[in-house]
């Protein structure tokens, strides 16, 4: 069978019913962890949150969101799949270094630009 791309395995992973691979469903949780990425580095630099209980309020949100996604949306046997060590740490450092670039940059451009101005 042909490798999946990106986008017909995100496509897949918002179908309840879907008959999965290991390697299919790891990248399903891969992108999807890019996604929260993306949305909480951007919603991060936006509140202008900052620190390490940034960082702590992320990592458990995005662990917590991938944990309901394959438990409760898939109702997969995770042991199947490596187990939940497994299934936590796919693409976990990956999607932190992506949520810390958004965020890093949108909290930059909201918090630079008022600094110049009361200068």
């Amino acid at each position: 069978m042909a490798e999946a791309s990106p986008l017909q395995v995100l496509k897949m992973a918002f179908k309840r019913d879907t008959d999965w691979d290991k390697d299919e469903f790891l990248d399903s949780v891969y992108w999807i962890r890019q996604i929260i990425a993306v949305v909480f580095g951007v919603l991060w630099g936006v509140i202008k949150f900052k620190g390490l209980l940034g960082i702590l309020v992320y990592v458990i949100i995005n662990l917590g969101i991938i944990f309901l996604y394959y438990t409760s949306y898939h109702e997969i046997d995770e042991e199947e799949y490596g187990g939940h060590g497994e299934l936590a740490k796919e693409g976990l450092l990956t999607s932190f270094s992506l949520f810390l670039v958004f965020w890093i940059i949108l909290y930059t451009l909201y918090v630079q630009p008022l600094a110049m101005i009361s200068s």
